[in-house]
């Protein structure tokens, strides 16, 4: 990319979109495009396609999606497969439409069936079933797959996709149930302690281990990838570090101040048990992530501290 390329980020108020567009800007991009869901509603195919005409950009980084955690994603199927389909299909399309030549499209990790050998290999995508409690969001993210893909084939764009582990930082979503599960937790120990409540329960067994990735470690690979990498197989963005969730818990509570007690609920579900993502292949383009968990969560904590009046809703 060119510092004075016209890149337009989908999705530039969400969680990875963000912090995507705080990267670029520090890093010297002087033409970044963004629009609010008010003033472009994604799931609008003739807004999509009118929005891109008058932008023409050089570069589009789709990191635009209807997300949410277990509770969200298992409450809302039907949403969370449309939605995010139309918000794909459309943009691809009128990126197509408009001669965008050079398009990054995100993922996400459950795109991976439930089962898969860990580390997880991007070559395991399609190779058995997903996690049921987040299959329609899978699919989705899946499609979008395929679709750039299929663009690459057809067409010959320069068009990558890439999917990162569970991510977490500023700007994320703080919903007492819609949330995931890095977020939620940060909300639940904050109110534990500013409502002097002894003990703290947390959903399922705590048995299952995950990884997660700080945003902003994300967003400097995705500008890694758009000047590094053009290949049709997806490309996985992890931080090669794994917890399990009860010791995830007693990190989060040390770091919030909860001396409290932690119980786990077992009638919530767990999820997948174990999701790690294999990184080798990008770390040995040259890219390695920064931030360790716990100076992340930190991280993470004091902005929620900082915006907890305006935290998202939804």
């Amino acid at each position: 990319m060119k510092h004075t390329d016209t890149i337009y980020v989908a999705g530039h108020r969400g969680l990875a979109g963000s912090a995507i567009w705080r990267h670029l800007k520090s890093s010297g991009y002087t033409n970044l495009v963004g629009f609010t869901s008010a003033e472009l509603d994604l799931t609008d195919r003739a807004a999509t396609f009118a929005a891109l005409r008058s932008v023409s950009p050089d570069v589009i980084i789709d990191a635009a999606a209807k997300v949410g955690g277990i509770h969200a994603n298992n409450t809302y199927p039907a949403d969370f497969l449309s939605d995010n389909l139309q918000i794909q299909v459309n943009l691809m399309d009128a990126a197509h439409k408009v001669g965008v030549n050079r398009l990054l499209f995100l993922g996400s990790s459950c795109i991976y069936p439930k089962f898969a050998p860990q580390p997880i290999l991007e070559s395991a995508l399609l190779t058995g079933a997903l996690e049921e409690t987040n299959s329609a969001y899978g699919i989705a993210k899946i499609a979008g797959i395929l679709q750039v893909q299929a663009v690459r084939q057809q067409y010959g764009l320069e068009w990558i996709s890439a999917m990162p582990t569970n991510l977490y930082g500023p700007n994320d979503n703080y919903h007492p149930e819609n949330s995931h599960v890095l977020a939620a937790l940060i909300r639940k120990f904050h109110e534990a302690v500013e409502h002097k409540h002894d003990t703290v329960s947390v959903w399922g067994s705590g048995t299952p281990l995950r990884e997660f990735l700080h945003v902003d470690d994300l967003a400097s690979a995705v500008e890694f990838l758009l000047n590094n990498y053009d290949d049709p197989e997806t490309i996985n963005i992890g931080s090669g570090q794994e917890v399990s969730i009860h010791d995830l818990a007693l990190l989060i509570a040390d770091v919030v101040g909860f001396t409290g007690t932690i119980t786990q609920d077992i009638s919530k579900p767990d999820g997948t048990p174990r999701k790690m993502l294999d990184s080798t292949k990008l770390q040995h383009l040259g890219w390695s992530p920064s931030w360790g968990l716990r100076e992340g969560i930190a991280d993470a904590y004091r902005w929620f501290v900082d915006n907890h009046a305006n935290l998202r809703s939804v």
